[in-house]
């Protein structure tokens, strides 16, 4: 009987141990689940959101396309017209050559403080300072198109088409390296295109662009009070007109009352990048 008792005893020890031991709950197993119920959940959240975010991808593509989608062309006789129906034609184009001289910056910033649009027709004997490239870089994050005009401004015809290539080619490199991107329009010295040069210019992806009418080269222009006049009451002012201006003192002074009295008599200035190009 006394052996029989510790026997019991034991027993009863081993019982308890082993049902203790089986209520415990798997640690290691609920880990397990514990994961890939997260790793469910993450997969669900990702491809939950994966159709969000394309679709905001989309619709931010879609506003970007919609307002760079060009609504005016270049016509034959250089004046800007619309490419649908509806769209409005009573618009005039700004246009500076001979840029960046000692008034182009000035200029810029007289377009921008009245939210004018304008393309710079500049020439590479402007660009060989440091100096110089920074004003172009500046005019050009300002947010105005850069326009090829030669680098040197040459009278074409007279050029062997070699020489030709040279002042159109060169000119669009120098502008790439400074502003990052090529001249989407080629407007040559005095209008003076040849065959070969329209040639070079499609190659190019560049839009020829003469002018309709500018007068600040000519004696009787010289002045801020004349340039202004004429330019507000030229017979050539009209729908689409394709202004032609430079880079010099008077005009730089006149600037503001040409862009006021534009807007005074109904015209748009148009901005440019709503023009189509080759590119």
């Amino acid at each position: 009987m006394k052996l029989l008792l510790p026997l019991i005893s034991l027993f009863f020890m081993l019982s308890l141990v082993a049902c203790n031991t089986s209520e415990q709950p798997d640690d290691t197993q609920k880990g397990s689940i514990d994961t890939e119920e997260q790793k469910s959940e993450s997969t669900d959240e990702a491809e939950g959101s994966t159709p969000e975010n394309n679709s905001d991808t989309d619709e931010l593509k879609e506003e970007t396309e919609e307002q760079e989608a060009p609504k005016y062309q270049v016509s034959e006789n250089w004046s800007i017209v619309p490419l649908e129906e509806g769209t409005n034609e009573k618009v005039v184009l700004l246009t500076i050559d001979d840029a960046p001289d000692k008034h182009a910056l000035e200029m810029a910033q007289t377009l921008s403080e009245l939210d004018a649009g304008a393309i710079f027709f500049v020439n590479g004997h402007f660009l060989d300072t440091p100096e110089e490239q920074k004003v172009l870089k500046q005019i050009y994050e300002m947010g105005f198109l850069i326009g090829n005009h030669t680098y040197s401004h040459p009278y074409l015809p007279n050029l062997t088409e070699q020489e030709q290539k040279d002042e159109i080619i060169q000119l669009n490199d120098t502008v790439e390296q400074i502003i990052g991107t090529r001249p989407a329009f080629f407007r040559a010295p005095n209008g003076a295109n040849t065959d070969y040069t329209k040639q070079i210019a499609k190659e190019e992806n560049m839009v020829l662009m003469n002018w309709s009418y500018g007068y600040d080269w000519e004696t009787d222009y010289r002045t801020k009070e004349a340039i202004v006049d004429i330019m507000l009451t030229s017979p050539y002012l009209g729908n689409g007109s394709n202004l032609l201006m430079h880079d010099r003192e008077w005009t730089a002074q006149g600037l503001r009352d040409i862009v006021i009295g534009l807007r005074e008599q109904g015209y748009e200035i148009l901005n440019p990048h709503q023009i189509k190009t080759e590119k």
